[in-house]
């Protein structure tokens, strides 16, 4: 907790016995640090770790000549931050920086000397120094992008023979720029860390030389083959971490012959290359705490003996392909201590009988894409001290029996998606009253986190969650996919650190609660495939952290708000597709500079297309992007007897949304964060495509279909070189095909049909290969792939048109006759039943030329039958 800000006042130079100075966890707003606390000459103890000072390290404090203590390092001190950062090795702003570390030099009574995440990329002497500081007994300078020591430094041997603990990880250092100097260290080392770095090849013999060590990592760098008989020579070493290298064979069990007993208790060997038979070489090492072979290439059978591992409390085979392997409760029998258990994406099948009880009692269970179904597992009943529960995609297809809600007293996660699980009424008489949604209306004594419960077979109301209590630490909720119904009660207030809500996919109705407007922390929220009507709550404004803003395919309408653009600045993800939005797009939406997806499609939306689009920053520049639109919900620590026995357990929240793609609608996920688009197709927008948007060459997908756009396409539209799909089709879009497309290297579609279009068509490019229908009903273009050349006929596109064109000229001209017959006829038959002289005169008429007809006729037949006679 931060609990100072401002300066350090020179005033503390009066306190000149002072011999302990603490001002690490505050906030100095990267401020220098004083120099005159170099002057402070009786401090033994100096703390300024995660104090957010910034700048270079002030030399002075190598005056301080009985320090034995010295921490540097970190920005403001955030416990989850720090655990996220670790686990996804991540850096900390480097805020401190140093030229050289000569001053370092002088505190020869240091004992601790903790460095890390300062900026060392310009410390060439920093192994010199660190060799000339005798009385050093543990060194942390991870993350500082130390640079490679000179060949003179590797040769030195350290003058201290006290040094057991040395943590130089998240360097990216190479076997031959640290190699030479640690195997010539004090052989007295007991924790090393070389994590995080780039060292290559076999795992060097010398290790085995160290034979105090209790704690090394070496994970996360290239490390490969196997391990040398001597590396077993750490007969103390209690804790081997070794996770994400290459490496493929692990024949350790005959080896430990060379030590008196097993001291092992930690192997953590996940992502490599390793086999089954490491997991059954494991099972002697009676000693184990913790096993962890996630992510391997473990196949074939699990040896029961596992089970007799009475030590052990984790144990993770997650990611391997155990393919339709059972777990029977044999190779559980004497688990009395395990605490968590892993076998998530391992294709395992759990097969135990109906009255089976456990000897353990576990606090995380993580078995996704295990086969647990299709009955609800019961022995779940007896796991009463549980708090993350992950049993997605396990094939059940149940009711949710009754003393489930029993089981989540303790529960913090909850993940029962991807299943075929539906509700149930439970027995009235515990005096409960419940609804639909499958939560017991009390809520969760311990807070419930994280509460997954998608694609199931849910449905009814979801009102029972306003009368939930103990909701202040809930930050996920994600019901979609199911079948959910009704109005969405709007009692959001009561859950004020909400930062994902996920409702798409079910038949909710009635308005978006304008309560969600009071969720500051609110980073996501997807109400697509409903049923949601009216208007935009303008509460949602003041969710100014939303990264994530799906509202597709719902009946809202009005005016798109000019609030989304000034409030919500932080966006990334914005798709208001398939409603009734009308008027025109605000001005302001160009404000959204870190948008990646804008989807405005299949709307009544109408005007011009704003001008400001280049605006957006991540399509007009080159930004490293993420894969995945991710939302990091909280750190979990596992414990037991003040013993740290696992891993921090981080719950992220990985955002996904429908998209037209090429043509195609596709979920997206694991690659949402990579995608740059831009959707306002069917809409009625008019005008002409603006100049500015050639600028977002960035863009990789661009849909502007459907809709009245008049004009040319702008010249400059082959600078949108990442552009992958562009559709321009159904629009009023006239001249010429712009060369500059040519020079784009589609991967993927082009749509130019029914437009004005007319010329040749860019000849010596990729346009060449596409199907003729891309450039179908079209005025007059000609050349490949719509006719061979400019010069031999009609395309085919023209005569179509000019079909299409007689067709609608001669239904034109049958209108206008049949509406002249009407209007003659009745003009003509008007005049005689109104006007009594014209139509006497009218019939008169009509007798003389009877008569002149008749005698015409009797005159032309005498004749005829005269000529005849003669």
């Amino acid at each position: 907790m931060v609990s100072h800000r401002g300066t350090i006042s020179p005033s503390l130079l009066k306190l000149q016995h002072l011999s302990y100075l603490d001002l690490s966890q505050n906030d100095f707003n990267g401020s220098r640090i004083p120099e005159f606390i170099g002057s402070l000459k009786n401090l033994r103890y100096l703390d300024l770790s995660h104090a957010n000072f910034g700048g270079p390290i002030p030399s002075q404090l190598g005056n301080l000549s009985k320090l034995e203590t010295l921490y540097l390092g970190g920005g403001i001190f955030d416990q989850n931050y720090y655990y996220y950062n670790m686990i996804f090795r991540n850096k900390f702003p480097k805020l401190f920086s140093a030229g050289n570390l000569e001053w370092l030099s002088h505190l020869t009574s240091l004992k601790f000397l903790v460095l890390s995440f300062t900026n060392q990329s310009k410390a060439s002497d920093w192994l010199q120094v660190v060799n000339q500081l005798p009385s050093l007994e543990f060194l942390a300078m991870n993350d500082c992008d130390l640079p490679s020591a000179s060949s003179s430094s590797l040769s030195l041997v350290n003058s201290s023979t006290a040094l057991t603990g040395l943590n130089l990880s998240g360097n990216n250092l190479t076997s031959s720029a640290i190699y030479p100097w640690l195997f010539n260290v004090s052989s007295n080392l007991e924790f090393l860390d070389l994590s995080r770095n780039h060292l290559k090849g076999p795992i060097p013999e010398s290790f085995g030389n160290m034979v105090h060590m209790t704690d090394l990592s070496l994970s996360h760098n290239q490390l490969e083959g196997g391990i040398y008989r001597s590396f077993w020579s750490m007969c103390s070493l209690v804790t081997l971490e070794m996770e994400s290298n290459h490496l493929s064979a692990f024949g350790f069990i005959q080896n430990t012959s060379l030590c008196k007993s097993d001291s092992i208790q930690q192997l953590r060997l996940a992502e490599n290359q390793l086999t089954s038979s490491v997991l059954n070489e494991m099972a002697n090492l009676s000693s184990l705490i913790e096993i962890d072979l996630g992510y391997n290439l473990l196949n074939g059978t699990i040896s029961e003996s596992i089970g007799q591992q009475s030590e052990l409390s984790v144990l993770r085979l997650a990611g391997n392909s155990f393919d339709n392997i059972v777990i029977s409760e044999a190779h559980c029998s004497n688990l009395t201590k395990l605490r968590e258990l892993d076998l998530s994406y391992s294709s395992l099948t759990l097969k135990f009988n109906s009255d089976w009880i456990p000897p353990f009692s576990l606090n995380v269970i993580l078995l996704s894409s295990c086969k647990l179904g299709p009955r609800f597992p019961e022995w779940l009943q007896t796991q009463a001290e549980v708090f993350v529960l992950d049993i997605s995609d396990a094939k059940i297809s149940d009711s949710l029996p009754i003393w489930f809600w029993d089981l989540l007293g303790r529960v913090e996660y909850l993940n029962l998606s991807f299943n075929q699980i539906h509700d149930t009424l439970p027995n009235t008489s515990n005096q409960r009253t419940y609804d639909s949604l499958p939560l017991p209306p009390v809520g969760f004594s311990y807070g419930l986190q994280s509460l997954i419960l998608s694609k199931n077979k849910f449905f009814g109301s979801i009102s029972s969650m306003c009368s939930f209590s103990y909701t202040e630490d809930l930050k996920l909720v994600d019901l979609s996919n199911n079948q959910y119904s009704g109005v969405v009660p709007d009692c959001f207030a009561q859950f004020p650190n909400l930062i994902a809500l996920n409702l798409a996919e079910n038949n909710f109705s009635g308005p978006i609660p304008s309560s969600l407007g009071s969720l500051a922390f609110l980073e996501m929220l997807n109400l697509h495939g409903n049923r949601f009507s009216g208007n935009l709550p303008s509460s949602l404004q003041n969710c100014v952290k939303l990264k994530f803003l799906d509202l597709s395919n719902n009946r809202l309408s009005g005016t798109i708000s000019f609030w989304i653009g000034q409030s919500l600045s932080s966006l990334v993800f914005l798709s208001l597709q398939n409603n009734q939005f009308n008027q025109k797009i605000p001005n302001q939406l160009c404000r959204l500079k870190y948008i990646r997806i804008l989807d405005l499609s299949v709307n009544k939306i109408s005007g011009t297309i704003p001008r400001c689009l280049n605006n957006f920053t991540f399509m007009v520049q080159k930004v490293k992007l993420d894969q995945t639109i991710e939302h990091v919900l909280n750190v979990h620590r596992l414990k037991q007897g003040g013993i740290y026995l696992g891993r921090s357990i981080v719950l992220n929240y990985i955002d996904e949304a429908l998209l037209v793609w090429k043509g195609t609608k596709q979920m997206y996920a694991k690659i949402l964060g990579l995608l740059l688009v831009i959707d306002l197709s069917s809409n009625k927008l008019i005008g002409e495509i603006p100049e500015e948007i050639t600028s977002l060459q960035e863009l990789v997908a661009l849909n502007l279909s459907r809709n009245l756009l008049t004009g040319k396409i702008p010249q400059k539209i082959g600078q949108l070189r990442q552009l992958q799909s562009l559709d321009l089709s159904r629009n009023k879009f006239s001249g010429s095909i712009p060369s500059s497309l040519s020079e784009l290297t589609f991967s993927g579609s082009l749509d130019l049909p029914y437009n004005y279009l007319s010329g040749k068509i860019p000849a010596g490019s990729q346009l060449q290969l596409f199907d003729p229908s891309t450039f179908s009903h079209n005025n007059g273009l000609c050349g490949p792939p719509v006719t061979p050349n400019c010069s031999m006929e009609t395309p085919r596109g023209q005569l179509e048109r000019g079909h299409d064109d007689s067709d609608e000229s001669m239904k034109w001209f049958y209108a206008g006759m049949g509406l002249g017959f009407v209007v003659g006829f009745w003009g003509f038959c008007g005049a005689f039943l109104l006007k009594s002289s014209w139509r006497h005169s009218y019939f008169r008429f009509l007798d003389k030329v009877k008569d002149w007809l008749y005698v015409t006729y009797a005159l032309q037949k005498a004749r005829l039958e005269r000529r005849i006679q003669t």
